[in-house]
Order: C-alpha cells, then structure tokens, then sequence
C-alpha cells in the first residue's frame, strides 16, 4: 500500500504524488535543453527539486534526443576545504552515475583512471569531454545539491565549465542544470576564496533561474485523493482550506500531515473513519511537538545572525525593514514568503515552531 512521503524522492512505486513533470514549466525546461542552455533550477529544501530532477533525467532518456545524468554532489561537502579530494568526489559520483545508466565497465574504468590521474584544476572538465565523446546524444548534465559546495571548491569547478562553455555540445554538456536553494548571485559572487578572481563575471554562462512553487490547494486535493482511493479513508471537504493555511502547500509539510493524521495517529489508521478538521488540527500539533529533522534544520537556521534579524521583528509584530543579505537568504530558504501585504512568515507551521523557540 501507497504512503504519504517524507523522506527522499516520491519516483517511488510506494509514494502518493503529483506528477513532478507536473509541477513547472516543461516547455520552458525543453526550450532551454533544446538551446543549449546553463541554468539555475533552485527552491527551498523539501519542496520537491530531487523528484523533479530525477523525472526530467528519466523523461529525456526515454525520449531518446539526449543523454542526461543526474548526480548529487553532497558527498562532496565532507571533504571541504580540501579542493583536490572535493572535486575528485564529484567526478566519483559521475562515475557512479554514468554506470548507472549505461552499465558499461569500460566507460567507467577511463572515468576512475581520469579522476585519478588528473588535478582538481582540469579532472572534471577531462571527465566531461571523454564522457561527450563516447556517447552518440548530446549530454544533458544535472547537479543537484550545489548549496553543498562552496569557496575554492565551487570556483574550481565553475571555472572548468566557464573555461570549456564554448566546446559544447561535440566535447562538453549540450545543457547544464544547477540546483539548489539559492539563486543565480551565488554563482556569480564566489565567496571565501583563497585565490585572486581577475574577470569581474567570471561565471556567466549560467543565462536563467527557474524556481519551482509550492502545492496548489488542488494538487492537495489530488494528492489526498490518492489516499482515499487506495483505502476508501475520506477526508472532509472543509480540512483543505486548513491543509493549505498551515502549510500555504509547501510540499513536505503537506505530506508530514496528511501522514500524521491518517497513520501516525494510531485511531485513525481505520479506513472507516473520517479525516476532520479537528483531526487534523490535533495531527499539526503532534507534527510540532514531534520537531521531526526538518523542523529541526529550520529551527537550527535561528542560529545565523542574518536569519534572526529578518524574523524577530516579525514575530514580535514589530515594523518590517530590509536586512541586507537575510531577507532573500530567508525567502531562498522558505522561512518567509513576499505577499502584497509585506513580509511574512511562510506559513502557520513555521510561525508556531519559530515562536516557540
């Protein structure tokens, strides 16, 4: 039987969804694959990016024009600051990868034997151009989880791709995709360097950011239809105005609750009985108290000082002002939303979680 997901991807036979393809523009993503586009797909943790990513890898390689790998690159972070072991664990992941969808051992062999003869100035971009070189589509390229490198790290692999940009598609990707939490400035502004940047944009092959939105109240609908369908549970009609005011439809939130209330909540693991708004007002409760990972991650983002000035004042009601480098980092990281009203916290559950602390 299907469940409500928390963890990971949903591309699981296992997990209610929305069809992540559903959820941006595909058009917009093929015209840009299609011109052979570099570009930032970003939006705040747990709404969905992996999901939407792995799709679009499945989705071109059935497709059959390109050639797409999707890699994580947070296996890098551990080995910071040291650029060399870094990078090197990257190319390892693309080595993974490439396995992974080819099952070529000889592919993969040369993959080890560059990553383990080269230097963290020219291993990935040596990588790439045999890769480009030994298969017959054009190379679309996704790495996720670039939050995960910074400084050196960062710098060098964005130098290799700005320095090689031009080969594309014969010996390098036809299309890349970053993704991330943050937006198109933190490619272009590479912080805590210990080398001289001379070329002021160093890095502007990257031509668009894309974000992707929270549920509508429709997909929550579509979503929780899921469930009834599967087991026969009903959720009442009025509980999807409550559903999206605690958690304005931001993905895991949506998921953690319709899990609590239907599952969590031991008396309610009876298809026979209706999900109310009482209910569910009991199951936001259990979720807050519970501090699962995720609530715990937002919480832990209170220690930054650049955080806490943007959302004091606004929990102590007190008038909303401007903070230079924290008001966007809080809205990247999806602690606050723009409304016509001003800044606010981003939904009910935050707001509670952050006041209690």
């Amino acid at each position: 039987m299907r469940d409500f997901n928390t963890v990971g991807s949903v591309n699981r036979p296992s997990c209610y969804k929305i069809d992540p393809l559903e959820r941006w523009d595909m058009e917009e993503i093929l015209e840009m694959i299609y011109r052979e586009k570099y570009f930032i797909f970003h939006a705040p943790r747990q709404t969905g990016k992996t999901s939407c990513l792995l799709a679009l890898e499945d989705y071109l390689n059935a497709e059959g024009k390109y050639f797409a790998m999707y890699v994580n690159v947070e296996p890098a972070q551990v080995y910071q600051p040291d650029v060399d072991r870094s990078v090197k664990a990257i190319v390892g992941e693309i080595e993974e990868s490439l396995f992974r969808l080819t099952k070529d051992e000889k592919l993969r062999s040369r993959i080890v034997e560059i990553n383990n003869g080269k230097e963290a100035g020219n291993v990935l971009s040596t990588a790439f151009t045999y890769i480009c070189k030994n298969v017959d589509k054009p190379l679309v390229f996704i790495f996720d989880n670039m939050d995960a490198i910074t400084g050196d790290t960062l710098f060098y692999v964005l130098r290799q791709i700005r320095s090689n940009f031009h080969t594309r598609p014969d010996t390098f990707p036809s299309s890349m995709i970053f993704s991330g939490i943050h937006g198109k400035s933190d490619y272009h502004s590479v912080k805590n360097l210990s080398v001289q940047i001379t070329n002021a944009v160093p890095f502007n092959v990257i031509s668009a950011t894309l974000t992707l939105g929270n549920f509508s109240k429709e997909e929550v609908i579509r979503l929780y239809a899921q469930h009834t369908t599967e087991t026969g549970q009903i959720f009442e009609e009025s509980i999807y105005d409550l559903v999206m005011e605690y958690t304005d439809g931001q993905p895991w939130l949506v998921n953690a609750l319709a899990r609590e209330v239907t599952y969590k909540m031991k008396e309610n693991r009876d298809p026979a009985v209706i999900i109310t708004k009482d209910k569910l007002a009991e199951a936001k409760e259990l979720l807050i108290l519970e501090r699962h990972t995720n609530l715990d991650l937002l919480l832990d983002k209170l220690k930054e000082d650049r955080v806490r000035r943007v959302i004091m004042p606004m929990l102590l009601g007190e008038e909303e002002s401007y903070i230079e480098d924290g008001t966007q980092y809080c809205i990247d990281l999806g602690i606050v939303k723009r409304t016509r009203a001003g800044l606010q916290i981003a939904n009910r559950i935050y707001k509670e979680v952050l006041s209690k602390v």
